[in-house]
């Protein structure tokens, strides 16, 4: 059951559709959500869109603004167990506002934004509007089964 090299990891990370991102709530509880995303390099993008949320609220930015370790985590399951394989990315998470003062700030936002309208095109037509979060790779690791 070998590891995954790393460019095998970015790759096969990069052209998933849906990742889980893993935080940690104010008490040390993990917090587990499915994110849609983009990559570029050693750094993926997400953002809060228009799907409706339980609250505007999100347990994910205030988990993120006091502790911002985190994972992201694609997997693909097939019955043919020989098919099996899982990516994980450690990061460290920060939010962009779109409407943040500084106009470096904005322009991060908008570059992030435009990843995610080129991969989904749900987003062409109504891209985001709330926040950014931006997670900087510090460790890629993965696992296949064949």
């Amino acid at each position: 059951m070998p590891d995954m090299e790393q460019d095998e990891a970015r790759r096969r990370f990069t052209a998933a559709r849906v990742a889980r991102l893993a935080t940690v709530d104010p008490v040390g509880r993990p917090h587990l959500v499915p994110v849609v995303f983009a990559r570029r390099g050693d750094r993926i993008v997400t953002a809060v869109d228009s799907k409706p949320k339980r609250s505007e609220r999100l347990g994910r930015l205030r988990n993120i603004a006091g502790h911002p370790a985190v994972s992201l985590l694609v997997d693909v399951y097939d019955d043919d167990w020989d098919r099996l394989w899982w990516v994980r990315a450690d990061g460290d998470a920060r939010m962009l506002l779109p409407d943040a003062p500084d106009e470096t700030t904005r322009d991060e936002y908008a570059v992030a934004v435009g990843l995610l309208r080129q991969k989904y095109p749900q987003y062409r037509q109504q891209p985001p509007t709330g926040p950014a979060i931006v997670i900087t790779v510090v460790r890629w690791s993965g696992w296949r089964a064949s």
